[in-house]
């Protein structure tokens, strides 16, 4: 597997950093981009390691920073700026004359993912999405619901979550998402898992066997639907 570390211009005065992860034997057919979460930059370990191993399986793997986290900053940048690094980020693997994909999927950590589906929602084609960790809500306030956007959305999505997650209760995703859309939303559990997928030690159960599960699940899925053709926004 090769690599490949490129900057991505974002607009005239934003250029942001990735990292392309090229399998051995690329037959140009997959390509899954992942973003990280409000908390960490593309660096963080669990990003990495979805980065390498799904990159393993021979699917082309980029994962880039948003603008706050290039420039060292805390914050995240207001949605419309993360939604815009969204675009460049597909637009450069849409366009590269050696590397572009048959189907692109799109896929992130909590804040990543849910930036993710609304550039779907809103006029971004891709071949599915991917959640590691759906934020669908804020801690302690599930009257404060992330779901709106979801009925623009017209392809398949799956949902990988914690059974721990403070910021997705499972039984309200699947009210409002997994039951809502049963013929797009899948849901896989991660039993003990929090909104890392971290688990308490009582469960005996290593972090690298959690990642590993969610690599394998994600493979599968990639693989398995019959995806019948790339989707954007329902009218």
């Amino acid at each position: 597997m090769g690599t490949d570390t490129r900057k991505i211009r974002v607009d005239d005065k934003t250029i942001v950093s990735s990292v392309w992860a090229i399998p051995e034997h690329y037959d140009r057919n997959l390509a899954l981009v992942i973003a990280h979460g409000a908390g960490n930059d593309m660096h963080n370990p669990f990003i990495s390691y979805l980065h390498t191993n799904i990159a393993d399986k021979g699917v082309l793997c980029v994962k880039f920073n948003f603008p706050y986290k290039e420039q060292g900053r805390r914050a995240p940048d207001h949605a419309n700026k993360l939604m815009q690094t969204w675009r460049a980020v597909i637009n450069e693997i849409d366009t590269d004359p050696e590397l572009s994909p048959a189907h692109v999927f799109l896929s992130g950590k909590s804040l990543g993912g849910r930036m993710a589906s609304m550039v779907v929602a809103e006029d971004v084609s891709a071949r599915g999405l991917i959640f590691f960790g759906y934020p669908l809500h804020p801690p302690k306030q599930t009257d404060k619901l992330r779901v709106a956007h979801f009925e623009k959305i017209a392809c398949s999505m799956l949902f990988i979550q914690g059974t721990r997650d403070p910021l997705c209760d499972l039984e309200l995703l699947r009210q409002k998402v997994i039951d809502r859309y049963p013929d797009l939303a899948t849901l896989h559990i991660i039993e003990g898992g929090d909104h890392s997928f971290g688990l308490l030690k009582k469960m005996d159960r290593t972090e690298d066997s959690v990642w590993g599960e969610i690599v394998a699940v994600t493979d599968k899925w990639m693989n398995g639907p019959a995806f019948d053709q790339d989707c954007i926004r329902r009218s």
